[in-house]
């Protein structure tokens, strides 16, 4: 009897995550047509929904989408003339322009950016220590991303100055965040939190850990460990 043939257990892995990879640009093309929308239209006017009523520079719609400025103003421009976000001076720091959602812009909004509803249903079909551990490895997996400039810096729990990892003694909820000043665990992590703060601690800093968490920082402690 003949062996199956090996192959690499990364590379079907790869294959994987290229097929999920093809529905969801799939299905997010789809959405923004239905609202007449380009794909990066569409991008914006999501990434403009999570970042909330403050709204975003044009540089930071830019660098969160991995396009150029040129591309960015374009769209900008054109869901302008949509009338789906409006251009305002920020109230604190009057040299930077803000952009941010009408009220129909919103609402589109909210219709393009539902298209992860498939996938989160797909999700549900794993039990919570699967859903665990697949956080964990997607977490490991985009900082390797960051770190190698393939993607744009993701507002993860991680990077985030509010971040104080191993502050407590309970396993199961070993991390603090300052913001809500909360203990949580590997499992509570999050890929896109609209209260991320850029830390001080790079992610270079943290690229000899073992897990998402595990940080040896070369700077002092921004916070005293809790007991």
């Amino acid at each position: 009897m003949k062996l199956f043939p090996p192959t690499p257990l990364n590379e079907r892995l790869a294959t994987g995550l290229a097929k999920l990879g093809l529905v969801m640009k799939s299905k997010a093309w789809r959405l923004a047509s239905a609202e007449k929308l380009t794909p990066t239209q569409g991008q914006i006017l999501t990434q403009l929904l999570s970042q909330g009523p403050g709204g975003s520079t044009l540089q930071e719609l830019a660098a969160g989408l991995g396009v150029r400025p040129p591309t960015a103003t374009e769209a900008v421009s054109a869901l302008e003339r949509k009338k789906l976000v409006v251009k305002r001076r920020d109230p604190q720091d009057h040299r930077l322009v803000r952009i941010r959602l009408t009220r129909k812009g919103a609402a589109a909004a909210r219709r393009v950016s539902s298209w992860p509803d498939f996938l989160a249903h797909a999700i549900s079909r794993l039990d919570q220590r699967e859903q665990a551990s697949l956080l964990g490895a997607l977490t490991k997996m985009i900082r390797h991303l960051q770190e190698r400039g393939e993607i744009p810096l993701a507002r993860m729990c991680v990077q985030c100055l509010y971040f104080q990892p191993n502050a407590h003694r309970d396993p199961r909820r070993p991390h603090h965040c300052h913001f809500v000043d909360a203990a949580f665990g590997e499992r509570d992590f999050r890929l896109d939190c609209p209260d991320f703060q850029p830390g001080l601690i790079t992610i270079s800093q943290r690229r000899q850990s073992k897990c998402p968490s595990q940080v040896t920082p070369t700077e002092p402690p921004r916070f005293h460990a809790r007991k």
